[in-house]
């Protein structure tokens, strides 16, 4: 892998791996990393409608330990039902510690603090991500439900 181009580092074929989320009510996680842009709202990721305080999330692990440098959410044909707003939380973990995942990632660092989304529409965020380091794992916060088509990660990785 050369380190000197920009790659997806959330992609499947890239090893990027949705791990767990708090509601997979209507659609996968593993639907947010497929290429593509979804072909409906069954190609991707919805949770049911919130009733509680609190928010949706997914946690992803990236194919590759790198600071990220752009981000993409879709919310491609979610049109009455896509999120308010999302978030997103990351770190660095060791090779094999994908366990307790839900209670860490409580304490990761901001790598995106909220943004208001737009139903049916490409985002795509550079400037305004928090500049944290090499991460491995990603946390997407959506406010307060909804659903995504996909979610992408770019970066340099940091080893070959």
């Amino acid at each position: 892998m050369d380190n000197n181009q920009l790659i997806e580092l959330s992609a499947i074929e890239n090893g990027g791996q949705s791990l767990e989320c708090n509601d997979e009510h209507y659609g996968s996680i593993s639907n947010l990393l497929k290429p593509g842009r979804g072909v409906d709202m069954s190609d991707g990721w919805e949770t049911r409608r919130r009733r509680e305080p609190g928010f949706d999330w997914v946690i992803i692990k990236l194919g590759d330990i790198a600071p990220v440098e752009k981000i993409e959410i879709d919310t491609a044909h979610f049109k009455g039902n896509f999120p308010h707003q999302v978030s997103i939380h990351a770190a660095c973990l060791p090779q094999d510690c994908n366990k307790n995942l839900a209670a860490r990632s409580l304490y990761w660092d901001e790598l995106l603090g909220p943004q208001l989304l737009q139903m049916d529409k490409q985002h795509f965020y550079e400037n305004a991500l928090h500049r944290i380091g090499p991460v491995s794992h990603v946390r997407v916060n959506i406010h307060p439900d909804g659903g995504l088509s996909r979610v992408r990660f770019f970066g340099y990785p940091c080893r070959s």
